[in-house]
């Protein structure tokens, strides 16, 4: 088998999310993905850095792609993992306007975000607090009194948008609409989501895991194949539990999920929600304490190991 050379990072800096860079590479169509130990909340990147954290969430997602290459799911947009923290992956052109991509168009970013759900938490938790969704919205009977934590009967997916400031909720109509995507196209990413999570459930169970939800992203590649792309089946894409508490009725939540909950508890989530909702200047997330970064840092390294069977 013949050596291909390595493909050598340019060091233009493209795009600058919330916890990961993009920067260019020799080859217009390869990209390089470099994790940060930045940690992020409610669409706010917080004043604090978590040790490592950027290399969990890179080699933990490189272990989902690989699985899922290996099980002939789908196509994925990894080249190869390059560093602990970075990874080459294809490039897809980005269309932010909403509904300019052609129906023909191959080789781009689907602008949309699929939110699978197995278990009432997080943001569906309280959206069905503040009447919402209604339990029939999740397939439970419509008079039945939800509690936090509950396992849905089957699988909630929803989509939301990307290229808006924050993430919103679309209705069928509108997710075709906004991509330009046919239907059956439609249809086909939602399948394949389901497919991912049945393996992600299949390998967590064996170590004491519950995987509550997360969220994936595509491309549609040459002949308008979907592709799975970003990253996932992390502790920032998704949510997990410990099996055996929930067993006892104890929830305990293993991802970022208590990160969240710092903020919630502090008061600055319900500051930050009403001035959203008021159009008003959002106030500044306040830094983690050290406690809170040590705890972090540790959770997103054992979580590593749970996750992928791995050492990190």
């Amino acid at each position: 088998m013949v050596e291909l050379p390595p493909i050598v990072v340019m060091g233009e800096l493209i795009y600058s999310g919330k916890v990961k860079q993009v920067w260019s590479t020799e080859d217009p169509e390869v990209i390089e993905f470099r994790y940060t130990d930045q940690i992020s909340v409610f669409d706010q990147i917080i004043p604090s850095l978590i040790p490592r954290k950027g290399e969990s969430l890179n080699r933990a997602s490189c272990h989902w792609f690989r699985l899922v290459n290996d099980e002939g799911v789908c196509k994925t947009h990894i080249v190869d993992r390059n560093a602990p923290d970075r990874v080459l992956a294809r490039r897809f052109d980005v269309i932010r306007e909403p509904g300019a991509i052609a129906k023909d168009a191959e080789n781009f970013f689907v602008p949309l975000e699929v939110i699978c759900r197995h278990y009432l938490a997080g943001t569906a938790w309280r959206r069905y607090q503040r009447g919402e969704v209604s339990p029939s919205d999740f397939g439970f009977e419509s008079s039945e009194n939800l509690q936090e934590g509950v396992k849905l009967p089957k699988p909630f997916l929803e989509v939301s948008t990307k290229f808006e400031k924050f993430d919103r909720n679309l209705d069928r109509e509108e997710a075709l609409e906004i991509s330009n995507l046919e239907p059956e196209e439609l249809d086909s990413i939602l399948s394949i989501v389901l497919e991912v999570d049945s393996i992600i459930e299949r390998e967590v169970s064996k170590r004491g895991l519950i995987h509550v939800d997360g969220k994936k992203e595509f491309a549609l590649g040459p002949g308008r194949e979907p592709i799975l792309v970003d990253s996932f089946g992390t502790l920032d894409e998704d949510r997990w539990w410990d099996a055996d508490s929930y067993a006892n009725g104890e929830i305990v939540q293993l991802s970022k999920e208590a990160v969240r909950q710092h903020y919630i508890d502090t008061g600055h989530h319900s500051e930050l929600f009403e001035s959203r909702q008021k159009g008003l200047q959002e106030p500044p997330i306040p830094a983690l304490p050290e406690e809170i970064i040590s705890s972090t840092a540790e959770l997103y390294a054992s979580m590593f190991e749970r996750l992928t069977g791995e050492t990190f």
